[in-house]
């Protein structure tokens, strides 16, 4: 069969257009013969994994410069998983892509507006967050250093709209590469026959003791029980990445880390701490064990990145260490030291498969755009630091956005963020488009807001010369955009096809 036909028949596991089902959970506790390893570890995960319903304009609506009530909407739907408690959830990427609204219902049922918060386009994988009211429960993880062919596993999975179905099957094989499109193709997934059905992307594919091995993402279209995940061990250190806290918050830690797993053995190792940041000051060291942070316990990078995750700068928390053998506490101040750009999660690159550690660009970026969904959305107008509204004309990033895209850019001044205060922090005003550029070509004038560019706001320099570096762009197809032009109330979205700007 041609790589051509065969791309054809690959689907990603997401469906457009279909109505959510809430199945009934009936019946006693079960006899002691009959509660079986599988349903003990159904019962186990089930609480942290939600069910999300997609909202979005079709495409042909988003183009036109009006937007009437009765707008044609399109809806999809997936799955996520619950990885920390305050309302943190993985899911893939392509099941929060271009959409305008997002709803994540749990498993009590409670429902819940959710945003995004980061996205790694490659790897397909993407972070949201809701509000809720009460602390999550975050899904027990386990490895996929240890896999065997023929293991037992089951999904749990939004499928068609039928929620928090359970499929079981067995690991059918591993290291599978698989490619979707032109665009889209994965390395070294899980391939299993328990049913991957349109709706169960972004869920877990699970182990019989009820911990989560991989990320399911794709299925075969027109095959039987042939479907895909992303390893769970290849996941989480994308996770920790789109969780960073340098990321985010712009606090880094300056800890460079590696994930050690082992079955029954998780730990997170330092290689390298900063000079001059925060981990250096607490007295971290390399080759230290990170044990414990608050009262999270650390087994990988993805739990050092929530554990300081949205602390106030100046907070003294304890890390608790294993050194030579013995546990040790240490005080940990909050943002204390210098930014370094070297951290681990400091990278939106991809990861290489049987890797610990990202490429690292230089310089991270600060908080992506977190309300591409819904224009009107509130939110708190922030001032852009210093850092991020330098003169933008003085910078050689500006170049590059004038050569790649035809951009040519600045800081906004009080009456640009009159336009987008309540709803964006920042952006950065199109001072001039050039004629025949890829700006051009998609409709791009001069006074738009450019809010954001791949997923992150464009609040200044410093953000276009980590969204455009080398190390991220290069073989990349396309690349997404958002700005805000004055008279219309929604946002104006996009992709910028980098292979016409090659050309």
């Amino acid at each position: 069969m041609s790589g051509s036909l065969q791309r054809t028949l690959l689907t990603l596991a997401v469906l457009s257009c279909a109505t959510a089902v809430h199945p009934v959970v009936a019946g006693a506790p079960a006899a002691m013969t009959r509660e079986t390893p599988l349903v003990r570890a159904v019962r186990q995960c089930r609480k942290s994994v939600v069910n999300i319903h997609t909202e979005r304009l079709a495409s042909d609506e988003k183009e036109t410069r009006f937007f009437s009530q009765k707008s044609r909407k399109v809806t999809g739907m997936g799955t996520g998983i619950v990885v920390d408690e305050r309302g943190y959830v993985v899911t893939n990427y392509h099941v929060i892509q271009d959409v305008d609204k997002l709803l994540v219902t749990l498993d009590g049922g409670a429902t819940y507006d959710a945003r995004p918060i980061s996205f790694d386009r490659r790897q397909d994988l993407a972070i949201i967050r809701i509000e809720s009211r009460e602390p999550l429960t975050v899904m027990p993880m386990g490895t996929s250093t240890d896999l065997m062919l023929a293991e037992t596993v089951f999904a749990v999975g939004n499928a068609y709209g039928y929620e928090h179905t359970i499929t079981s099957g067995i690991i059918s094989a591993l290291h599978r590469d698989v490619e979707v499109d032109e665009t889209q193709s994965y390395q070294n997934l899980i391939q299993t026959d328990a049913s991957i059905n349109p709706g169960n992307s972004g869920g877990p594919l699970l182990n019989l003791d009820g911990e989560v091995i991989g990320i399911n993402v794709a299925i075969r279209q027109g095959a039987q029980r042939i479907g895909f995940a992303i390893p769970i061990d290849d996941a989480r250190r994308t996770i920790a990445r789109l969780m960073s806290v340098e990321r985010l918050n712009g606090l880094p830690h300056g800890l460079t880390t590696t994930d050690v797993k082992q079955p029954g053995n998780h730990q997170l190792l330092v290689e390298k701490v900063s000079p001059g940041s925060s981990s250096e000051r607490s007295g971290l060291r390399s080759g230290d064990i990170i044990c414990k942070v608050r009262e999270v316990t650390v087994q990988d990078g993805t739990d050092l990145e929530r554990s300081l995750l949205d602390l106030p700068a100046g907070q003294v928390v304890e890390i608790i260490l294993r050194r030579d053998g013995r546990d040790q506490t240490v005080k940990y101040v909050v943002g204390h030291g210098r930014s370094t750009g070297t951290a681990i999660s400091a990278s939106a690159g991809p990861i290489n498969a049987g890797t610990d550690s990202p490429t690292a660009p230089q310089t991270a970026a600060r908080r992506p755009v977190t309300e591409p969904l819904t224009a009107g959305a509130a939110g708190a107008a922030t001032s852009s630091s210093p850092a991020t509204t330098a003169t933008a004309t003085a910078d050689p990033i500006v170049s590059k956005a004038w050569d790649l895209l035809g951009l040519r850019l600045a800081e906004l001044d009080e009456r640009d963020r009159s336009q987008i205060r309540g709803r964006y922090e920042g952006g950065m005003k199109i001072t001039s488009v050039r004629s025949g550029s890829l700006a051009a070509r998609h409709g791009m004038k001069s006074g738009d807001v450019l809010v954001g560019l791949d997923g992150y706001q464009t609040l200044g320099p410093d953000n276009l010369r980590f969204i455009l570096s080398d190390e991220r762009i290069v073989g990349m197809t396309a690349v997404s955009f958002q700005l805000v032009r004055t008279g219309l109330s929604q946002p104006l979205q996009g992709s910028l096809d980098f292979r016409a700007a090659r050309r």
